[in-house]
């Protein structure tokens, strides 16, 4: 039966068998007729180990570490391997399983690691070595689709009846309890050399910053000085600059002023010129406008008497025009009764011949609907006679030979061409 597969948040789902060519690796699925469905969990397991070793100077010791490994996540064939690995085991011995393998790669890959160092370098080096470790069992767990999550790989412990380790580790505290005697001694005599060091560099600088003091005292009242005399001359260099210029300003003020009084005078001589003739100008344009007004009076006069015989001449023809147009009316009129007379005469004769057309049409209109109704009753009797004879078009012309009387008519007219030819007929008789 189909059924509809989901996995849970740290759960995925392999699936095999029909349509799939290997494996499918899907949070939720449809299971068809013919596939094989496992769901298996993803989460990373803590694994605790104490894994004994033998260094290059065959030395044994126990490295006790704890490893969280789970499948990667990020790599679909990564689940692949990881779902082919699980596969074959139910999920109680799953566990067990990875465990398994695991202990056995981390075992082979430290001992393997541990047989090229020396146990004093373990010692003394340990973040080399487990990241070393760490490194090559990483390494051969990528077939299995497995991740190293996180790794503590905790201090090195002695072999039961095996002392090496944890004296070097007492050698190794000795060593660095008595490293830091000599720099705490050290590192009193550098402070009280650097407290003498200072006292003296403090005097040396006293003394250096007194005498800068006392030339810089001296170059300052100096500039100072200078500074004061500078002023002092540029300020009369100022006045002697102002006085100069407050002369020059009155010099061409007075200039200014000399010349604004000429040209008020003649300006003043130059307005009354202008009044002058200005009033001759006004005189003259008044002597004009007499002129113009008693011109004007008398094209008036002469305006009015042309205007009165030109109406009484428009009278005139006005009147002469009417009597015409009156006259050409009448005889529109008469021409106008005329063309109408012509027109219904015209008019009668056409409805006349419109009506003889359209008796002729419907006449003919009749004609055409009758040929047409016997053409019609004609092609219903041939398709009658046609179906009767079932389509044997040389039977059905035989028979309508025979019902026109054709057969009858050629018998005649052969009779008649015998008879015109007159035969001389003679019967033997022996």
């Amino acid at each position: 039966m189909v059924s509809f597969r989901v996995a849970g948040p740290s759960e995925y789902l392999a699936i095999t068998g029909t349509g799939i060519k290997e494996i499918k690796i899907a949070k939720k699925s449809w299971i068809f007729p013919g596939q094989v469905c496992i769901c298996f969990d993803i989460s990373p397991e803590s694994y605790s180990f104490r894994v004994q070793a033998i260094s290059s100077d065959n030395v044994t010791f126990v490295l006790p570490a704890v490893l969280t490994i789970g499948p990667r996540t990020d790599d679909v064939a990564s689940l692949e391997k990881y779902a082919r690995l699980i596969s074959s085991q139910d999920k109680n011995s799953c566990k067990e399983h990875v465990k398994e393998i695991v202990k056995g790669v981390i075992e082979g890959e430290t001992r393997v690691v541990a047989s090229t160092k020396t146990l004093g370098t373990i010692f003394h080096e340990p973040k080399i070595f487990n990241n070393e470790v760490v490194e090559h069992v990483q390494k051969e767990l990528l077939p299995f689709g497995l991740l190293i999550y996180n790794a503590n790989v905790r201090q090195l412990v002695d072999e039961r009846g095996i002392g090496f380790v944890s004296t070097a580790g007492i050698k190794m505290q000795q060593e660095r309890a008595n490293q830091a005697k000599v720099e705490v001694a050290e590192e009193t005599m550098k402070g009280d050399m650097g407290v003498k060091e200072r006292e003296g560099h403090m005097s040396q600088y006293a003394a250096k910053v007194d005498t800068e003091t006392k030339i810089y005292t001296k170059q300052r009242l100096g500039e100072l000085q200078k500074e004061e005399a500078k002023v002092t001359m540029e300020v009369k260099l100022f006045e002697n600059e102002r006085e100069a210029e407050v002369a020059k300003a009155n010099a061409e003020l007075a200039m200014k002023k000399a010349e604004w009084e000429r040209q008020t005078e003649m300006e003043q001589v130059e307005a009354t010129k202008a009044v002058q003739l200005r009033d001759a100008e006004l005189q003259i344009e008044v002597e004009r406008k007499n002129a113009a007004r008693q011109m004007e009076m008398l094209k008036a006069e002469n305006l009015t008497k042309a205007k009165v015989e030109y109406q009484t001449k428009m009278r005139e023809s006005e009147w002469e025009l009417y009597n015409k147009q009156n006259a050409a009316s009448a005889a529109l009129y008469e021409q106008v009764q005329a063309a109408d007379g012509c027109r219904a005469t015209a008019e009668a004769a056409l409805f006349e011949s419109q009506k003889e057309a359209e008796g002729e049409l419907y006449s003919m209109q009749n004609e055409a609907k009758a040929l047409e109704d016997l053409a019609k009753g004609e092609s219903e009797y041939l398709k009658s006679l046609m179906e009767k004879f079932e389509g044997d078009y040389n039977k059905v012309r035989n028979y309508m030979m025979v019902d026109k009387g054709v057969y009858e008519e050629i018998a005649a007219i052969n009779a008649d061409m015998m008879r015109s030819l007159q035969p001389d007929i003679r019967v033997m008789n022996q």
